[in-house]
C-alpha cells in the first residue's frame, strides 16, 4: 500500500507541537507580572530566554498538551468515520456523488475505491477489482474516488486530471484501464495517445483536465479521504466495511456472501 502516513504525520505533529509551544509560552508570559512603572520593557533577547526558560522547566506540560491534543483529534476522526461509513450504508448515492461509477445501477452494494494512477499497489489491485466486477456486475456498483498521493507520485495528479477529463466525454473507465495498464508509460504523451485512441475531442479533453472543476473533483475525493483517515493507496470500502487493500477475487467474494446475508 502507498502510504499518506509517514511525512505527513511527522509533518502534522511537528506542527501541532510547535503550534502549542507557542500558545503555551504566550499564555505563561501574560500571566507573569507586570512591570512596575517607569521600569524599562523586557527586551527580545530577554523574553526569549524567559520563554526557553519555561520550556526547560516545564517539559511534561508541553507533551502532555500534544498528546491531549492527538487523542482529541483521534476522537473526533473516530465520530467522523463512524457518521461517513453510516450515511454511506443508509444513502450510497450521497457518498458516490459525481464520482464515476461502473457495475449494478441498483447501487445496494457499492464498492468504494480510493485509487491513485501511480501506485503500484493500485495497478495490482486493479486487476483483481476488474475481475470481481466482471463476475458481479448484477449487484456490485464500483466507485472510484481520485486520491492522489502527490508527495511520492509525481504524475499522479496529472493522470487523475486527464482521467477525470475522459470522463466528461464518457470515457472513464476505458482511460482509467490504460492508465494502469500501461503504468509505467504515465506521463503527457500516453495521455494524449489515449485520448486519441478513445475518439476523444482533444481541445475539449485538454481544457477539461487544466479546469478548476477537475482541480476541485478530485480536492473532492482528497477531502473524503481525509475524513476517514485513509491511510494509503488502495483503500476500499464495501457497503461502508474495509476490504483489505490486497484482498484476492476469493476473499472479495466472501465478503460479498457475507454482505448479502446481513
Amino acid at each position: 500500500m502507498s502510504r499518506l502516513s509517514g511525512w505527513q504525520r511527522f509533518y502534522s505533529h511537528e506542527v501541532l507541537r510547535s503550534v502549542v509551544l507557542v500558545l503555551l509560552c504566550i499564555e505563561l508570559i501574560s500571566c507573569s507580572t507586570p512591570t512596575q512603572a517607569g521600569s524599562s520593557q523586557p527586551t527580545d533577547a530577554q523574553l526569549q530566554a524567559k520563554v526557553l526558560q519555561i520550556i526547560r522547566d516545564n517539559p511534561q506540560v508541553i507533551i502532555e498538551s500534544v498528546q491531549g491534543y492527538q487523542q482529541k483529534q483521534q476522537s473526533q476522526q473516530q465520530q467522523t468515520q463512524k457518521a461517513f461509513l453510516q450515511q454511506m450504508k443508509a444513502d450510497p448515492k450521497s457518498v458516490i456523488g459525481d464520482s464515476p461509477t461502473t457495475g449494478s445501477p441498483e447501487q445496494k452494494i457499492v464498492l468504494l475505491e480510493f485509487s491513485d494512477f501511480q501506485c503500484p499497489f493500485c495497478a495490482k489491485a486493479h486487476e483483481t477489482i476488474k475481475q470481481f466486477i466482471a463476475a458481479h456486475k448484477d449487484k456490485v456498483t464500483l466507485t472510484y474516488k481520485h486520491l492522489p498521493l502527490t508527495q511520492i507520485h509525481p504524475e499522479a495528479m496529472p493522470a487523475a486530471k486527464a482521467a477525470w477529463a475522459a470522463g466528461q466525454q464518457g470515457k472513464f473507465w476505458e482511460f482509467h484501464d490504460a492508465m494502469f495498464t500501461q503504468q509505467k508509460q504515465l506521463g503527457e504523451p500516453l495521455y494524449v495517445a489515449t485520448a486519441k485512441a478513445l475518439n476523444l475531442d482533444l481541445k475539449r479533453f485538454d481544457q477539461d483536465r487544466n479546469s478548476d472543476a477537475a482541480s476541485k473533483a478530485i480536492q473532492k475525493d482528497v477531502e473524503i479521504a481525509e475524513k476517514l483517515g485513509v491511510p494509503g493507496t488502495p483503500f476500499l470500502l464495501m457497503n461502508g466495511e474495509p476490504v483489505p487493500g490486497n484482498a484476492q477475487v476469493k476473499d472479495m467474494e466472501a465478503f460479498l456472501a457475507k454482505l448479502s446475508k446481513s
